[in-house]
């Protein structure tokens, strides 16, 4: 439901409607998988048997196991003619709330300082970390975005990760070869630099991306929320679209 909500905000934006701003949990925990990822990598039976969701998502990117405790997520959905035309541009401007979120926590994150080769491609936490997009705290991976153009709108989401579980995480793909440990030393959690609780992170997130954007709290018309719902359903849940392969492209 959460890439389908996306979807239509970004249509809502793009027809001269509100910008769209979301703070978001997903329940049950998700795998999302990015756009271009072979389902070959995913390891089914594990998600089936934790009763883990699967989808897929527009962006790019590898796979990130949203954890329904331990994963706090966000987007940001504005019409394309008001923010930058240049990739890098746009997403240090639409960080901006995300890092100010993490300073009001007490929690110094900040871009990569430089590239850094990957551990394990298909998981978005242990790909190659690039200073565009990737936050770091402590030198560790704590925040991961990634961003897509329609016609008339640009969607920007990310996952900031409130809390580190490396088994499910791992578990989730079909052949990672790196142990938990491993896992760990690549990735953080906010948990780990602050005693901010996860109610305390989510709302420094949304305080930080309501001031940013001057928003006022909003809520879904019926239409849009019968529209992400044949999105869901018939996009986002599908077999076709979810275990697409690069030959389905």
């Amino acid at each position: 439901m959460q890439m389908a909500l996306d979807e239509v905000a970004a249509e809502t934006a793009a027809a001269g409607g509100p910008r769209t701003l979301r703070v978001y949990r997903w329940e049950p925990s998700c795998l999302s998988m990015g756009y271009r990822q072979d389902p070959d990598t995913v390891d089914w039976r594990f998600c089936e048997r934790e009763g883990i969701d699967v989808t897929r998502r527009q962006t790019g990117g590898g796979g990130i196991y949203h954890d329904a405790f331990g994963d706090v997520s966000y987007s940001i959905v504005a019409p394309k003619s008001e923010l930058p035309g240049k990739l890098m541009d746009c997403y240090r401007l639409l960080l901006e709330p995300v890092l100010d979120a993490f300073d009001r926590l007490g929690v110094g994150a900040d871009f990569v300082p430089e590239e850094r080769e990957a551990v394990y491609h298909p998981a978005c936490y242990l790909r190659a970390l690039h200073p565009a997009h990737d936050l770091v705290a402590g030198g560790r991976k704590v925040a991961g975005n990634a961003q897509y153009r329609t016609r008339g709108a640009v969607i920007q989401h990310g996952s900031l990760t409130y809390s580190v579980r490396a088994e499910p995480h791992l578990g989730v793909f079909s052949e990672p070869g790196v142990s938990p440990e491993r896992f760990r030393e690549r990735v953080t959690g906010i948990e780990e630099h602050t005693d901010a609780s996860r109610a305390d992170t989510v709302g420094s997130v949304e305080d930080a991306l309501g001031d940013w954007a001057d928003a006022e709290a909003g809520s879904w018309t019926d239409a849009e929320l019968n529209r992400a719902e044949e999105l869901a359903a018939e996009k986002y849940a599908s077999e076709e679209w979810v275990r697409r392969t690069a030959d389905d492209r």
